[in-house]
């Protein structure tokens, strides 16, 4: 079982930059993609970028183009997010997942299956 933890969250000024990073424990990450999240309380989650294993293809959502960039170190076992220009609605919870294929005879199925417990962005004004 792989353990996510994530860190590099903090109080930052609107047009600052933060980055965050997701390490892994347990076993190495070998998921098909890593994906990152955010959530506020009381608002449902959202995909915010996400990174194959081999690091050759990312995509990110259209709020953050341009604004963040998503890296990850196999060898390391750590994935992170670059984050600049950050704006007061970036402000939320982040969080990193694994992508896992979990298909079986009954069907495809693939799913973040592994999450970490959040690190906190607070941009102010």
């Amino acid at each position: 079982q792989v353990q996510l933890v994530e860190s590099g969250g903090g109080l930052v000024q609107a047009g600052g930059s933060l980055r965050l990073s997701c390490a892994a424990s347990g076993r190495t990450i070998n998921g098909l993609r890593m994906g990152w999240f955010r959530q506020a309380p009381g608002k449902e989650r959202e995909d915010v970028s996400a990174i194959s294993w081999s690091g050759g293809s990312t995509n990110y959502e259209d709020f953050v183009k341009g604004r963040l960039t998503i890296t990850r170190d196999n060898a390391k076992n750590t994935v992170s997010l670059q984050m600049s220009s950050l704006k007061p609605e970036d402000t939320d919870f982040y969080y990193c997942a694994e992508e896992i294929d979990l298909s079986s005879p009954v069907g495809p199925r693939i799913e973040y299956d592994y999450w970490g417990q959040g690190t906190q962005v607070t941009v102010s004004s």
